[in-house]
């Protein structure tokens, strides 16, 4: 059970998901090291996409009480340093990353900042029972591709093209999100048919396996698609980019831009000029805290707009969870949950 301070909510955990940090985490490289590239300080409790019911709040705590659902930033923003003040929390110069950094949610119980936590109470109208749990525990990875997308990006158009290699969480949540902000077509690439096949049924319109294409590369299919034009917007969530990047770059559209999401301690070569020719941009983005993403994706899934139970694929019960994590390392379903 852990020590609760004043600014903060005892979270009863009842659904956390695998993500692909904690894949990274289970599998090594080579030379015995872990695969994941950014902030850990290890050992601690791991897991970090996840809901549950609020059992106790610390003194100061005012917006949150005994009973209420919640769902949890994993970005640990402190408030004070000059990124966060100057409106960047996931840019945090202090940041501890839940789950990796600082013990997370594959627990029982999870003490977490109020500054933290969002009320989603209403969503049990549309999912009853535990389900309203599950729908809360994938809102953090399909923040990240809202905060890629329309944060960080700037967004787009209605009517451009999107394109997505990686159908994973944060891919099938872009696959979404573009849909309902008005994409005239949406490709996905991956190498697994199952992923895949979710994407289709979450909104893609076009969907390959790259190692299945046969005398094209898929930056040929997406000009194929869109005519020669190219796609306005490509995110990258594979992490995979010393393989993706070039694709993308061949198939741009004027004023396009390519979205990096995925994580890869790796170099990339780049044909600037072609960023310069076709007033391109390429953005990086991490987290999801802050902007209002996650208010506006609850507002999203209460609406009926956004529905992302299709991503969930597999469930598992905590004492099964080496399991479900050495499961995710088949990279064959959408998203894990492991209910507690």
């Amino acid at each position: 059970m852990p020590q609760l301070q004043s600014d903060e909510v005892l979270i009863r955990v009842k659904s956390c998901g695998i993500c692909g940090s904690d894949t990274h985490l289970y599998e090594t490289d080579k030379e015995g090291y872990i695969i994941f590239s950014g902030l850990t300080k290890l050992p601690c409790t791991v897991g970090h996409e996840f809901s549950g019911i609020v059992k106790k709040t610390g003194s100061s705590v005012t917006s949150l009480k005994a009973g209420d659902k919640v769902a949890v930033e994993s970005i640990m923003w402190c408030g004070v340093c000059q990124p966060c003040r100057s409106g960047s929390p996931n840019q945090c110069q202090n940041i501890e990353l839940m789950g990796l950094s600082a013990d997370g949610a594959l627990a029982e119980y999870a003490a977490v900042k109020e500054k933290y936590c969002w009320n989603i109470n209403g969503l049990s109208k549309f999912y009853p029972g535990d389900m309203v749990f599950d729908i809360g525990a994938v809102i953090e990875p399909v923040g990240c591709a809202y905060n890629g997308i329309f944060i960080a990006g700037g967004g787009f158009n209605p009517g451009a093209a999107v394109v997505v290699y990686g159908t994973g969480p944060i891919g099938l949540g872009a696959i979404a999100l573009s849909r309902i902000a008005g994409a005239s077509k949406i490709i996905a690439f991956d190498k697994v048919n199952e992923r895949l096949n979710i994407a289709k049924s979450m909104g893609a319109d076009f969907i390959f396996n790259v190692d299945k294409l046969r005398g094209c590369k898929p930056s040929d299919k997406v000009l194929e698609i869109t005519e020669g034009w190219g796609a306005e917007v490509q995110v990258e969530a594979a992490g995979t980019a010393p393989v993706t990047i070039p694709e993308m770059e061949k198939s741009m559209s004027v004023n396009g831009k390519i979205i990096y999401l995925g994580r890869a301690a790796t170099s990339t070569p780049m044909y600037l000029d072609a960023l310069v020719s076709g007033a391109n941009k390429i953005i990086g983005a991490r987290g999801h805290s802050g902007y209002g993403v996650f208010p506006s994706i609850i507002k999203l899934i209460a609406s009926g707009r956004l529905r992302l139970e299709k991503m969930i694929t597999t469930r598992y019960p905590f004492r099964k969870v080496l399991t479900a994590l050495k499961a995710s390392t088949k990279r064959t379903d959408g998203k894990i949950l492991v209910k507690i």
